[in-house]
């Protein structure tokens, strides 16, 4: 089993998210995230947040997670930022599932992540993805703010994960996303099919 991409999911979470966020004077950071949470049927997704942060990107990650029937979980260092979180996705119509604790242990507390948000402004959030313990499908990781964010994918994660593809999207404050591949996947290979009509040689790789 691995990750699939359903452009219908991810289009309703889209356009939801596009509703749900209309009065924050925003870039459309919030509404690629729930895409992409959402179009990758993401069960288990988990971000970052802190006192006085934007909860923009949560919005639609709690979207995404109503489309997947997956689980939106909030990684916050303390009490108030807890209260600041839950009161803030209350008042927008969201039940906030929230861990208090540090980053990286809360981390590994947590089974099968499937789409991990990242800030790219915190200089830990290195740790936070290496400590992720990963879905057996594959995962999508995404680094926001990622303009402010010197750094490799294979060098933050160690060379643990088996990276399939990484793009950056000039959104926002740059988002840098990576999809890992799902366990067990082994490397790529080529296998040469030939057009019985045209008897053209075409390399598909799989």
């Amino acid at each position: 089993m691995k990750l699939v991409w359903s452009p219908e999911t991810a289009s309703k979470a889209y356009i939801d998210t596009v509703k749900s966020c209309s009065n924050f004077n925003e870039s459309s950071v919030a509404e690629v995230v729930s895409a992409m949470a959402a179009g990758w049927n993401a069960r288990v997704v988990v971000e970052t947040w802190s006192h006085g942060g934007a909860v923009a990107i949560s919005i639609g990650l709690a979207v995404a997670a109503h489309h997947t029937g997956g689980r939106h979980i909030c990684i916050v260092p303390d009490e108030e930022s807890r209260s600041e979180y839950v009161e803030a996705m209350r008042k927008l119509g969201h039940p906030a599932d929230v861990i208090v604790g540090r980053p990286e242990e809360a981390m590994q507390g947590l089974e099968g992540v499937d789409l991990a948000v990242v800030d790219g402004r915190r200089n830990d959030f290195g740790c936070l993805l290496r400590a992720a313990r990963l879905g057996q499908r594959g995962a999508v990781l995404i680094c926001k703010n990622a303009a402010a964010a010197d750094f490799r994918w294979r060098s933050v994660l160690d060379g643990k994960s088996r990276i399939v593809k990484s793009v950056f999207l000039p959104v926002g404050d740059g988002l840098d996303i990576a999809h890992i591949g799902s366990a067990g996947g082994g490397r790529s290979r080529w296998i040469k099919h030939v057009d019985r009509r045209s008897g053209d040689e075409f390399l598909i790789r799989k």
